[in-house]
């Protein structure tokens, strides 16, 4: 039986999250860049890039930019958004990454692209290749959501029409993961399409113990793309900007 994770992420996961777009994925780089502080021509990854939005930003950045994901439905989406060629397209699970020892400058892992498997052990996987593939002193950003503010703020139950198709959405915690179900109907009728969406809910203190276990280091912790400081009861993200340390 095939995993969540490797049903949703086609067609209609673009349909359902339509309203993110490129000028918001551009100002989320520009923060980005100004906390990784790399010079011209770093190689950049982006883990789970999806159909490549933060990807093509950070190219247009100056950076060389490699995208994985394990979509070929996104990824095909990527190349043809990425009309100059300029991205590295790559598909791959995140658990075992395609490429050499310590190629790049900095990781990133953002919109929640994290939390999806049953066990802490295969979480510790993806951090144990992001700092396999991070050059000593390379820098890392995970942007993940915030457990507390997830539950204070959970949407139990919502509908919305795009591009002529109804989408319902419920949403529930359940057993330390917030699940998603969606519901896709066409808007004259027709048979109805359904995906789940599963992200455990780790604290900020079981995600610094899992990135401390993979050799990862902690430099910061930021709330959003608009706060500097992480608020455990009010902010909607948890942000970790981190290094891989330089061996002696």
């Amino acid at each position: 039986m095939a995993e969540w994770y490797e049903e949703s992420f086609g067609e209609d996961y673009m349909l359902i999250y339509k309203h993110r777009d490129e000028q918001g994925a551009a100002l989320e780089v520009q923060k980005m860049v100004s906390w990784l502080k790399l010079p011209s021509q770093s190689k950049v990854l982006d883990l789970c890039c999806g159909a490549g939005r933060h990807s093509l930003a950070l190219s247009d950045e100056g950076y060389q930019v490699t995208g994985i994901d394990l979509s070929d439905v996104l990824l095909e989406e990527a190349r043809e958004l990425d009309q100059e060629k300029a991205v590295t397209w790559i598909a791959s699970d995140m658990r075992q990454l395609p490429v050499e020892n310590s190629v790049f400058d900095a990781v990133l892992n953002l919109f929640t692209s994290f939390g999806y498997f049953t066990r802490d052990e295969e979480h510790i996987k993806v951090l144990e290749e992001i700092y396999r593939v991070l050059r000593p002193g390379g820098r890392f950003i995970i942007d993940f959501l915030n457990p507390s503010y997830v539950k204070q703020n959970l949407v139990p139950e919502s509908s919305r029409e795009s591009e002529g198709q109804q989408i319902h959405e419920r949403r529930q915690i359940e057993n330390g993961y917030v699940k998603k179900e969606i519901t896709i109907t066409d808007a004259d009728g027709g048979e109805a399409r359904h995906y789940e969406e599963r992200v455990k809910l780790y604290t900020l203190d079981a995600f610094k113990f899992m990135v401390e276990e993979a050799g990862l280091c902690i430099d910061q912790v930021h709330g959003s793309y608009d706060e500097d400081q992480y608020e455990p009861k009010t902010s909607p993200r948890m942000i970790f900007v981190g290094h891989r340390p330089v061996e002696h």
